[in-house]
């Protein structure tokens, strides 16, 4: 099936807006979400995942698609990532990683482990938070004041929703909104349990943010 210009111009323009942003040891990759997308999900993949709606089964089938291209370039081939009970991927030995997506938007994030101990990234459309979301997410603690001033929440939300897919592989411990501390201007964020994040987001076409702890950081 021909990829209709504007969708591969979108995919284009993300994927080059997500690389200049990711350390030189992360693989990054995205793909607008399909209808048939489901079919790139391995048998293994589509059992562990739960009954879910036909939209969130393409979602996941797109993410998955993008790792197995990823862990393809580490010479991993036909290696089903599951769904873990937590809902985390499970991912080979020796790999970190982390998958997203929005209603049109997959992504995916990978690195052999190594300088980064672990991944998280978020996917989101580049429109302002609604308040009401951005009062559950705010706290005093945050600084956003180098955001785009329309985007600061969004960017702040998926800056929080990347640390925790990022730190709760490594502390196995559930974390709200207030227990992340995100310092946008500087490019940080830390967790109540004193874990430090490293974070790069970029804005254009779609918000995404990743975040990564290095190995003796937290």
């Amino acid at each position: 099936m021909t990829t209709p210009p504007e969708v591969a111009l979108a995919q284009t323009s993300l994927l080059r807006a997500m690389a200049a942003i990711a350390p030189g040891s992360v693989r990054i990759g995205c793909r607008v979400i399909r209808d048939a997308d489901e079919t790139h999900l391995l048998p293994e993949e589509a059992r562990s995942l739960p009954a879910r709606q036909p939209a969130m089964r393409c979602a996941s089938g797109a993410a998955r698609w993008i790792a197995h291209g990823l862990l393809a370039e580490f010479c991993v081939n036909d290696t089903a990532v599951l769904r873990a009970p937590s809902g985390a991927p499970v991912w080979p030995e020796g790999i970190t990683g982390s998958l997203a997506h929005d209603n049109e938007m997959a992504v995916a994030a990978i690195a052999p482990v190594g300088r980064i101990a672990s991944l998280g990234i978020d996917v989101e459309p580049a429109l302002a938070l609604p308040d009401d979301i951005l009062a559950l997410v705010a706290t005093r603690a945050d600084r956003t004041d180098a955001a785009d001033r329309h985007l600061a929440g969004r960017i702040l939300f998926s800056a929080k929703e990347a640390v925790y897919k990022a730190v709760y592989p490594l502390d196995r411990e559930i974390l709200g909104y207030e227990d992340i501390a995100v310092d946008l201007d500087a490019g940080h964020a830390t967790t109540k349990t004193g874990r430090r994040v490293s974070l790069a987001y970029c804005v254009a076409p779609r918000v995404v943010v990743l975040a990564f702890v290095e190995q003796g950081a937290g």
